[in-house]
């Protein structure tokens, strides 16, 4: 009988009356039988509601497990979720932050080849003004040399010679002094 309908309990089995006839079963030994019966349905049962309860408590592990499950699915989700972005923030950073360094590389640069070229015009202008110099020098230099020879080959009586030469004056003619400043 495997009818889920037909619940057999231990004291059904001890209860049970199998009536009587003429050439039936020894009564003892079925009492006897019943009993032993009734003995293992009661163990199975204990056994069974043992196994049920054990099998509720893997049930409710195997939820929790898989509540837990889910839970660290999510957070490691997350978890590469906000490493990504991080990782993107700081990828952004660093482009920023090489961007204004060469920003202000070129501007350094830019800056010095300014200050290079600023300096070459001045040392342009100070070598113009000292071939000026040298040139208005040479000049005059030349002049009074020539005044020098032109005294010396004009020596004529009405001209005493002089006992010592005459220093010549070591103030610079106004004009030569505009020319240096230049």
């Amino acid at each position: 009988m495997a009818d889920d309908s037909f619940h057999l309990t231990p004291l059904d089995i001890r209860r049970f009356d199998f009536g009587t006839a003429l050439r039936g079963y020894d009564r003892a030994r079925v009492d006897q039988f019943r009993e032993q019966v009734a003995n293992e349905v009661e163990r199975l049962l204990r056994n069974a509601q043992g196994l049920e309860a054990k099998a509720q408590g893997f049930h409710e592990q195997l939820r929790a497990f898989r509540e837990r499950d889910k839970a660290i699915n999510e957070a490691l989700i997350s978890a590469q979720q906000l490493r990504a972005e991080v990782k993107e923030q700081a990828e952004r950073e660093a482009q920023l932050i090489l961007r204004e360094a060469k920003a202000e590389g070129e501007r350094l640069v830019a800056a010095a080849h300014n200050e290079s070229r600023r300096i070459e015009q001045d040392i342009e202008g100070l070598t113009r003004q000292r071939r000026a110099y040298l040139l208005l020098l040479r000049s005059m230099a030349e002049r009074q040399l020539a005044e020098i020879e032109a005294a010396e080959s004009t020596t004529g009586p009405s001209r005493p010679a002089p006992s010592e030469p005459t220093p010549v004056p070591a103030a610079t003619p106004l004009w030569l002094d505009s020319v240096v400043k230049d």
